[in-house]
């Protein structure tokens, strides 16, 4: 297709105002570019950012990081085909040399991967969806859209990390984001109306004084009827619980200071299955700790596969734990993160193997995001079904949504029906 010719990395800023890796790969004719996001809820088996350590941005700086990408990863990729992505990531993990991808940094490799696959895509004047397709791109994905946040999203208040709205009811990405549209704004008025300011968190979500995990419940289904829709029928609900930020494992236990409770294990599983019988929750993302095997396995049996049980910190975007999620029947979903496996390809083809297993997809973005699109043509690319990327506010969200908007266009306007409704 066509060589590479240079590699640019350079630091610049995302959404939360944290430095992070923006990357341009060049070619005779075309070029790419890729700006890598971070997460505040992370989980300890994910690829490893490389971070400066210093104290220039309280140590958060990528200075390293991009000094990685010119010095060291820039002589490995220039001169190669940009059309091989495979090789060109396998080429930056085995000079790395580590699991975690921890002595190059994922962010370094993950720069170039996304700016390599971007760069690609142009030179053969191509949406990257229809690029990166193994063969005819899928539908549009579900969006799984953030109202409320609590937990590190917003520093505060409850622990659950987000609250969703599932816009089950909807037959086209039209409809999906107007009734998103209609219930946030249903929801932003009740907490202005009981005095109020609408705030809102990392990922967009708002964050009003509750006082329990059911308050928030409450609203989110509060805010379904203001605008006119049936809770259930046209827009189910979905958590990302990020348990593993509460558990005390000393303890053995899950700190829920929101309702002044300690929970065991068990008595988590319990609590957790009374949520999905008192409210229409359809996904549920890390309601336990990310290496609570056991529990997992017994909550899943509780809860068979009538609702979606997803795993993020549980799975990092990671083969061997799919694989060890598939033989023990810890969940059924996938959380999918770019940045948590450190490649394109490896993205690719944990989301292929998922699927191979049987799994439902979710790609995800992350709290700390950019301006980069890349997820909603990966999600189209291989039909992923589903996306949470994050609430219907702040450019770096909308951006994505918009993205969408604009392959709908192209390729129809329909969504992909919610799997376990």
């Amino acid at each position: 297709m066509s060589e590479i010719s240079a590699i640019d990395a350079w630091e610049v800023l995302d959404s939360r105002g944290h430095p992070t890796v923006c990357v341009a790969v060049e070619t005779a004719h075309a070029s790419g570019r890729f700006t890598v996001p971070a997460g505040a809820s992370t989980g300890t088996h994910e690829a490893v950012e490389r971070r400066d350590g210093t104290a220039r941005y309280r140590g958060r700086g990528v200075r390293s990081a991009v000094a990685a990408i010119n010095d060291e990863l820039a002589p490995i990729v220039v001169g190669r085909d940009v059309s091989e992505q495979r090789t060109i990531d396998e080429a930056m993990c085995a000079y790395d040399g580590t699991e975690t991808l921890s002595e190059v940094g994922a962010n370094a490799i993950l720069g170039v991967s996304g700016a390599v696959a971007h760069a690609a895509s142009n030179a053969l004047d191509t949406p990257l969806y229809r690029y990166l397709a193994p063969d005819e791109p899928g539908r549009i994905p579900l969006p799984m859209v953030n109202v409320l946040s609590g937990g590190l999203h917003a520093e505060g208040g409850i622990e659950i990390q987000d609250f969703l709205v599932v816009p089950i009811g909807a037959e086209t990405y039209d409809d999906a984001l107007r009734m998103v549209w209609d219930v946030r704004q249903a929801v932003r008025d009740r907490i202005v109306k009981e005095g109020h300011r609408p705030l809102v968190a990392d990922e967009g979500g708002f964050s009003p004084p509750m006082n329990s995990i059911d308050d928030a419940f409450v609203l989110l289904e509060t805010g379904v009827r203001d605008a006119g829709y049936e809770p259930g029928t046209d827009l189910s609900f979905a958590i990302d619980v990020a348990a593993t930020h509460f558990y005390d494992e000393d303890q053995d236990a899950y700190e829920l200071e929101s309702i002044g409770k300690s929970l065991c294990p068990t008595e988590m599983i319990d609590h957790v299955v009374e949520w999905t019988t008192r409210y229409p929750l359809v996904s549920i993302e890390d309601p336990l700790a990310e290496d609570d095997w056991e529990h997992w396995i017994q909550l899943h049996d509780k809860l068979g596969d009538t609702v979606q049980l997803l795993g993020d910190d549980l799975l990092v975007t990671d083969q061997k734990r799919l694989e060890r999620v598939r033989e023990t029947g810890a969940a059924n979903a996938v959380l999918v993160k770019p940045n948590q496996t450190g490649t394109i390809t490896g993205t690719i083809e944990l989301i292929q193997a998922a699927h191979r297993a049987g799994f439902s997809t979710v790609v995800s973005a992350r709290s700390g995001e950019t301006s980069d699109t890349t997820i909603a043509d990966l999600a189209v690319a291989f039909d992923a079904g589903q996306i949470k990327i994050g609430s219907l506010a702040r450019s770096e969200r909308l951006v994505k949504y918009n993205r969408l908007i604009e392959i709908s266009r192209e390729r129809g306007d329909e969504v992909t029906p919610f799997p376990f409704h």
